[in-house]
């Protein structure tokens, strides 16, 4: 019973502090490795939130088939959906997720990689900076709860990009 006590109370305690907030707008990042929390073995996931009706995700300064160079600027919008930071499974909100030459989204409930073809912004980003190689380049927003799991088809979108040297 105490050792249930201890790995909770670490649990919360891990989750508080990596949950911690800045307003700072000068900040640039990407990603980082730390933003990728899952809680820690024995302790209760929750169940993956539903999506709220007419919830979507979208790119809102790129279109299919735009001409961009290397870097340019991505902001990633959503309408009906609440953007918060990763940690707590919160209903009706999540984080966004980049995925480069990708598939158009992944599987409902499948923990998304942390990798390079996979960005994570656990910190609630709502844009960043990409810097890709010449030519085409498949983007999809992927939407996720607080444990970066995918909310599907159904919070994604692909566009395609060209990369001009």
């Amino acid at each position: 019973m105490k050792l249930k006590f201890f790995f909770a109370t670490i649990c919360i305690a891990i989750l508080v502090a990596c949950n911690n907030s800045s307003d700072k707008k000068d900040e640039k990042k990407d990603t980082t490795m730390s933003d990728h929390q899952m809680p820690a073995p024995g302790t209760t996931v929750p169940e993956l939130p539903a999506v709220p009706e007419g919830a979507k995700v979208m790119f809102k300064n790129l279109e299919q088939g735009d001409a961009v160079t290397s870097p340019f600027k991505v902001e990633m919008g959503v309408e009906v959906i609440r953007i918060d930071t990763a940690g707590p499974v919160v209903a009706r909100s999540g984080h966004h997720h980049i995925i480069i030459d990708g598939p158009d989204s992944l599987a409902t409930g499948q923990i998304i990689p942390m990798d390079s073809t996979h960005r994570h912004f656990g910190k609630g980003q709502t844009e960043t900076e990409l810097t890709l190689s010449p030519g085409k380049h498949r983007l999809t927003l992927q939407f996720a709860d607080g444990l970066h799991r995918s909310y599907g088809g159904k919070l994604a979108a692909s566009i395609t990009v060209n990369v001009k040297k």
